[in-house]
């Protein structure tokens, strides 16, 4: 059997293994990337249901990796501005990207359909030299040796022909989501609670424009957000006034069935209702999706030629949008710190090469988990005593501009602590 050798093996070709893959592209390093499905290139008129609200930093990302071209010639839209408030309250807090004197962006984001951000990485991979790769093809056994990790594939040719192929590689990165089969292998445990929530989602149409705004209403039954949708597929286009959203509506998980399973006038009437009329009568135009909410923390992100990255070391809740974020900037850090210990002359499997990777990206996904949950708890139930203490905090910050810009900083990704892919370094890619 024929035995291929590579410096980093890539379990999963989604967003964020393929980051990967796309960051270590024309690199020394030679890479594989281990895919059991293969994208649809096919862009449909209907908007996908799965949507990331990508920040700066991960934008900045996907432009030194030379994914951004394809993305900005297909549906997407820019988000200048954000608005929260609590349902039958004062409590309100309004960003604007015009209002940040110390950067230059004119957007807060931008929401993309995940199966876009697919396309275009899977495009920038392909064109990559040192990158293979095995597609569909699924891992069947990985065995850890000192020096090299042994990893056996199978899949099937167009003739449906049953393969098997055998790899060696320094590294294994699981990149593989959130029921990682790597991190299982690996023994890696992991500390999880359920949110007690499930996330409707679903493509719907406004009678008024979005604004290029994203929107966000908190309740006592659980937290809506309207993310801005591009209608067109013209780049040219994407600051037009659109009336598409992208909802993402958590609720406890018997209301989230009950309105997968309602008709879609009832559903209309609630998420109108829901959404305090807004944006006037909302229309469901696609499918309803249902998606339960853990959330999920390995307790080591790597081991001896092991790494975790995306979902498969962390999910969060998807308060903020950030869950593909946070797994952009663990593509773009690992990224950085393999490049650097190759560079000078180290094993890049060893655990010590590793840990760094690790301090950074774990801090990282351990402060944005306190948040968001913190957030969460803050804005749960009714008490009119927690009630009143929130919307006191909203207006106050909304009012402090210095605070606000904290936020929005924070909101956009741009942090002190970015990998080098984040900034804004746009260098040119061959």
């Amino acid at each position: 059997m024929n035995i291929q050798s590579f410096d980093v093996t890539i379990i999963g070709g989604g967003l964020v293994g393929l980051a990967l893959a796309s960051a270590l592209a024309d690199s020394d390093l030679t890479v594989a990337v281990i895919e059991g499905k293969t994208p649809n290139v096919t862009i449909t008129p209907e908007h996908y249901i799965r949507v990331s609200a990508l920040s700066q930093a991960s934008k900045n990302l996907l432009i030194n990796i030379g994914a951004w071209p394809y993305i900005s010639n297909n549906r997407h839209q820019p988000y200048s501005a954000m608005s929260v408030w609590e349902k039958d309250s004062f409590g309100k807090i309004a960003f604007d990207a015009s209002t940040l004197k110390s950067t230059e962006e004119q957007s807060l984001g931008t929401i993309v359909e995940n199966n876009i951000v697919q396309q275009a990485l899977w495009k920038t991979v392909e064109a990559a030299s040192n990158v293979t790769i095995f597609n569909p093809f699924h891992c069947q056994s990985v065995a850890m040796g000192e020096r090299e990790a042994w990893i056996t594939l199978v899949g099937a040719n167009d003739d449906n022909k049953h393969l098997t192929q055998s790899l060696t590689s320094k590294l294994v990165v699981g990149a593989d989501g959130a029921n990682s089969w790597l991190r299982r292998q690996a023994d890696i445990q992991l500390t999880s609670w359920d949110y007690g929530h499930n996330a409707v989602v679903a493509t719907i149409e406004t009678d008024m424009p979005h604004d290029n705004t994203a929107r966000q209403i908190f309740s006592p039954e659980g937290i809506l957000a309207f993310l801005p949708l591009s209608e067109s597929s013209s780049s040219s286009d994407t600051q037009s006034s659109s009336h598409l959203c992208s909802i993402v509506w958590s609720l406890a998980p018997d209301d989230a069935q009950e309105l997968q399973a309602c008709d879609e006038l009832e559903f209309n009437r609630r998420l109108t209702a829901a959404f305090d009329n807004r944006l006037g009568y909302c229309q469901v135009k696609s499918p309803r999706g249902v998606f339960p909410l853990t959330m999920r923390y390995a307790q080591s992100f790597v081991k001896q030629r092991v790494a975790l990255i995306g979902d498969a070391a962390h999910t969060i809740h998807p308060l903020a949008g950030l869950g593909a974020n946070l797994g952009f900037l663990d593509a773009a850090a690992l990224a950085q710190e393999l490049l650097e210990k190759h560079k000078q002359g180290k094993d890049i499997g060893e655990l010590s090469s590793l840990r760094y990777f690790e301090r950074w990206r774990k801090s990282e996904a351990m402060q944005m988990i306190a948040t968001m949950e913190g957030f969460k708890q803050l804005f749960a139930g009714s008490n009119p005593v927690k009630k009143l203490i929130r919307d006191i905090g909203l207006v106050a910050v909304d009012k402090v501009k210095p605070a606000k810009e904290v936020f929005i900083k924070h909101a956009m990704g741009l942090t002190d602590d970015l990998p080098d892919l984040a900034k804004k370094i746009y260098k040119e890619r061959s």
